[in-house]
């Protein structure tokens, strides 16, 4: 399935894509059902509420597909944030990308390495963008703004200390995430990344989230990115270095995760800072983010 939250009558819907691509309002064409979940208009609900909810929507999505609840579907789509109001901090994963380790390296003249555990930093709930709205800029705070595309994962079942055979199970589904960051705030912090990679409006996230059960491979995605049409990150996920069991299993360590939760696994080659000469987004600047089997993602620059 392709879940959403669309912007109805200005407010957040969570909606579901039927077979002949249209959108149904999961909360209307639920009013006659007992699920809380389903009528709450929560995709954040509705991931809590697990299996009843996921049954009781597959229901809803067949009756749909077979004519009913014709007043639920939505003709005028506006896509906000699949989850526009964000419980948590994101979690990210850098450097899981050897290519992406290299290019760094080249570029800063340092020997940065694979590291023997994944490295993980957050960004804020305030850093969240839709579809189609705006990655911010501040020129008084960064003049090195850059872009990352990576799949990110839903967490659809809570846990703490999760082994790597059973991380699977705890994914709800997958979507899609730029982790847009601010290279010089980054490096005069420190060379920590939170600051660099915190600023509002610095984290696109959509178009929407598909199930696990209709990704057929998450490690065997085409992974990319444009600027303007001009390709600068080409990959594919089987190409990260800690694989999705690995980082579920090592970022729960004692900490627990839970229903909703979004974690981004890491960028492929081809960022901005690492180019010769450097090449950072601009005001204007459209980026298209794309993962295979996932869709789209498009955003455009402005300055705040």
């Amino acid at each position: 399935m392709r879940l959403a939250t669309l912007s109805i009558g200005g407010n957040p819907s969570a909606a579901v894509q039927l077979a002949d691509t249209t959108w149904l309002d999961i909360a209307k064409a639920s009013a006659g059902q007992s699920n809380a979940a389903l009528k709450s208009g929560s995709l954040q609900a509705l991931i809590a509420d697990g299996p009843a909810a996921m049954t009781a929507l597959a229901r809803l999505v067949a009756e749909a597909d077979g004519g009913q609840h014709a007043d639920a579907r939505v003709s005028d789509v506006v896509l906000m944030a699949p989850m526009p109001r964000l419980q948590k901090n994101i979690f990210c994963v850098g450097r899981n990308y050897a290519a992406h380790i290299a290019e760094g390296e080249k570029a800063q003249n340092i020997k940065i390495g694979i590291t023997e555990l994944p490295v993980f930093f957050t960004k804020p709930p305030t850093t969240v963008v839709p579809p189609e709205g705006d990655i911010l800029m501040f020129p008084a705070v960064s003049e090195a703004v850059d872009y990352e595309v990576e799949l990110a994962i839903v967490i659809g079942k809570a846990g703490r200390n999760i082994a790597k055979e059973d991380a699977f199970d705890h994914i709800f589904g997958y979507t899609i995430l730029n982790d847009i960051t601010a290279r010089d705030v980054q490096r005069r912090h420190g060379g920590q990344y939170f600051k660099g990679k915190a600023l509002d409006g610095s984290c696109p996230i959509g178009p929407w989230i598909v199930t696990a059960d209709a990704i057929s491979d998450p490690h065997a995605l085409s992974i990319g990115l444009t600027v303007n049409g001009e390709q600068r990150q080409n990959g594919t996920t089987s190409d990260m270095i800690f694989d999705i069991p690995t980082l579920i299993a090592s970022l729960s360590e004692g900490l627990t995760l839970e229903p909703g939760d979004i974690i981004a696994t890491g960028t492929p080659s081809g960022v901005g800072y690492a180019m010769d000469p450097p090449c950072f987004l601009k005001a204007g600047d459209v980026v298209v983010c794309d993962i295979a089997e996932i869709g789209q993602l498009r955003n455009t620059v402005r300055v705040a």
